[in-house]
């Protein structure tokens, strides 16, 4: 005999924001920056406050829009008289513009050996300090292969060494620890430099236009004497000769 299924009853959609006759508490808290032209068409000099909620929601017919819940756990809860459709617009643009703004954080790796050169050690930290300047963190890492994991105090000494080095545009998150065959430690930017790397982008970039129009200038003034020396010589050709 086959097994009946079980019929799952189809979910209710999750009500966001209460509306119109959604709202059944007795009283409201109403705000707004329409006010005065909702008084205007409902006769009634309406300021915010507190209302009765069948007053509001009479107004709101009266208007032709929506009395929509905008603050459910306040006391009073706290409504708004606008078009729907409007108001789930503007929220939704308000969100992808906070979303937008959002700082992302960007981690970036640097891989060490345990017997890495000094040329290549000046070589990582300028890429290192650039990027902490830029407000990325800094993920630095030894890797130990094969033999090399006895030499793990050297590869300790290189990170601490890159740590003192990088004082001056981050500050490491905790001490360098082992994972699995790597030594690893992650430094942080500090917001002294990356405001410090933004100035100095500002005052190149001052420095670039001020030069452009330096040379535009001098550009001018050339094809100016140019433009002279040329009626001279046209005017002096004109001259009849004596």
């Amino acid at each position: 005999m086959a097994k009946r299924q079980k019929r799952h009853a189809p979910r209710k959609p999750q009500i966001r924001f209460r509306v119109n006759d959604q709202i059944r508490i007795p009283e409201i808290r109403l705000v707004g920056d329409n006010m005065k032209e909702i008084s205007e068409v409902v006769g009634e000099n309406i300021e915010s406050g507190i209302y009765s909620t069948r007053r509001v929601q009479d107004w709101a017919r009266k208007v032709g829009l929506d009395l929509v819940e905008i603050s459910p756990k306040a006391k009073p809860p706290v409504c708004q008289i606008i078009d729907y459709k409007k108001f789930l617009y503007m929220r939704k643009k308000k969100e992808k513009e906070i979303k937008s703004k959002a700082v992302k954080t960007v981690v970036k790796e640097i891989r060490f050996g345990p017997n890495i050169s000094e040329h290549d050690f000046d070589f990582k930290l300028k890429h290192a300090s650039n990027f902490l300047q830029e407000g990325a963190k800094v993920k630095a890492y030894v890797h130990f292969r094969g033999r090399t994991i006895v030499f793990r105090d050297r590869g300790e000494l290189v990170l601490l060494r890159f740590i003192k080095e990088l004082e001056e545009f981050g500050a490491p998150e905790a001490l360098p620890k082992m994972e699995g065959r790597r030594m690893i430690v992650v430094i942080a930017p500090k917001k002294s430099a990356i405001k410090k790397k933004a100035k100095d982008k500002k005052e190149r970039d001052k420095d670039r236009e001020r030069r452009k129009s330096e040379k535009a200038e001098a550009k001018l003034e050339n094809k100016k004497i140019v433009n002279e020396q040329k009626v001279e010589q046209e005017q002096s050709s004109e001259t009849p000769e004596e």
